[in-house]
């Protein structure tokens, strides 16, 4: 049975709650649980002054409730799952080396921020800097898989090493900002500066990205990797066009003002 949290009393001022991870949550008594503590502000509380607690000593865990003022949700969690009815709040799942986060609504900036493993999946639409790194540090996502199934913000994979990312929706600005490795795939499109001083890593969009004039065209081709990536996101309701048939991806290469070795791909309709 999980361990199951009814959110009682909303938050006036950001919560911050990484104690709501499967590695802490795992091992503990109902009533060890209520009584971990969170930060409200400044003011230290137990955990059972904001939810009702259903269940212990397990390392799946249930959400409910309108939390966008929850924070640091999954952090640096490396077993289980934690599955969210609701809106949640930023730096969900922050530093994960493992596990499954699935969020049925919206969430905050920073999904995945740094992570080094594991597999988030949002259902709605997310905030800005979507596995990317923090201010100051030099690498973002190093492995691991994050859907979004609606749209997301500004600078989604900034300076991301590995991994993949998927956006069902458009992304604004930067996205790929600094790339070093990676993929990020844009159903939808994005907004300006797509790729910016990326170094390496791949952007695949099925929608025409207006261009940044330090990438430079190479070709029209139909990729064998595309295939891979594929099969492995197809469960997920996820297509990706790849068959000569139907028509093929330009390539560009940037960004030139570093210079880099990234590639973007857009896909283009055959006629």
């Amino acid at each position: 049975m999980p361990v199951t949290f009814h959110l009682k009393r909303t938050p006036t001022v950001p919560l911050e709650a990484e104690v709501l991870t499967p590695d802490v949550i795992g091992g503990l008594s109902n009533a060890e649980i209520r009584a971990l503590t969170v930060y409200h502000g400044k003011r230290q509380l137990p955990l059972g002054e904001f939810f009702d607690v259903e269940g212990e000593k397990c390392e799946d865990l249930v959400l409910h409730g309108t939390m966008p003022k929850v924070r640091w949700v999954g952090r640096a969690m490396s077993k289980g799952t934690i599955t969210i009815h609701g809106s949640i709040g930023m730096h969900l799942g922050a530093y994960m080396t493992g596990g499954l986060i699935n969020v049925h609504g919206n969430a905050g900036d920073w999904i995945g921020a740094e992570m080094k493993n594991g597999f988030i999946h949002i259902h709605g639409n997310a905030g800005g800097q979507v596995g990317a790194a923090y201010r100051g540090a030099l690498q973002g996502m190093r492995n691991g898989t994050i859907i979004i199934d609606g749209s997301a913000g500004l600078e989604v994979g900034m300076r991301m090493r590995r991994g993949t990312i998927v956006v069902g929706g458009p992304t604004r600005d930067f996205t790929g900002l600094q790339m070093k490795g990676g993929t990020i795939i844009l159903m939808s499109g994005a907004e300006i500066r797509t790729g910016a001083w990326m170094k390496r890593g791949t952007i695949i969009s099925l929608k025409p990205l207006q261009m940044m004039p330090t990438f430079a065209y190479a070709a029209h081709l139909n990729p064998v990797f595309i295939n891979i990536l594929a099969r492995t996101l197809a469960p997920f309701g996820i297509r990706l066009p790849n068959e000569e048939s139907e028509g093929a991806y330009a390539l560009y290469s940037g960004d030139r003002s570093i210079p880099g070795k990234g590639e973007i791909l857009v896909w283009q309709p055959g006629a």
